[in-house]
């Protein structure tokens, strides 16, 4: 999942070697936390937060199936 995330953020950030993903598993679910460069917040985040809903749509359907659920935080 992780590598998902950073792949989709390094496809639409101008500065792709500065996306970071950092992973936290807790006991019921897992979060990935998306690092960007500050001028590239604006594009992962999209017009009225579009991109950040659609990387977390994507990641959503790409989870397991009765597996723990997945957050995405971009910060």
């Amino acid at each position: 999942m992780k590598d998902l995330v950073l792949f989709l953020a390094q496809s639409i950030v101008d500065q792709p070697d500065q996306v970071v993903v950092n992973e936290t598993e807790g006991p019921e679910a897992i979060i990935l936390e998306l690092n960007v460069a500050p001028d590239d917040m604006g594009k992962v985040i999209g017009k009225q937060g579009r991109i950040a809903k659609a990387i977390r749509s994507v990641v959503k359907a790409a989870t397991e199936k009765g597996g723990k659920p997945v957050f995405v935080e971009i910060q």
